[in-house]
């Protein structure tokens, strides 16, 4: 499966308040992580993966488009420190909780 495509779009908003401590790792992303954005299909930066529940364990570092791919790598923030206010959904109390116990702050 190749992912050497070219497209241009805009950048999401910033969701890392600091790259002190911040650590990144792949996790598989898929359709339907991802919000319609005029003819793309986009996982926003700021998601929280897999769920925004209790089961979480990161929150996306950056946009991807995943129009053409049913899953595709994704860099996810494990332990570092995000602007809650820039991410796009607000974070469900127990998702918060996880994500805390994992490592994440929020500014």
């Amino acid at each position: 499966m190749a992912y050497m495509k070219t497209t241009t779009y805009t950048s999401g908003v910033n969701v890392l308040a600091s790259e002190v401590g911040l650590v990144l790792k792949t996790f598989e992303g898929t359709q339907a992580m991802a919000i319609q954005v005029d003819d793309k299909k986009i996982i926003k930066a700021g998601t929280v993966v897999p769920a925004n529940n209790s089961s979480a364990k990161g929150i996306v570092f950056e946009d991807v488009d995943i129009t053409d791919d049913e899953k595709k790598p994704i860099s996810v923030i494990i332990a570092g420190r995000v602007i809650k206010e820039n991410l796009p959904v607000t974070v469900d109390s127990g998702a918060e909780t996880a994500l805390k116990a994992n490592g994440i702050y929020f500014d």
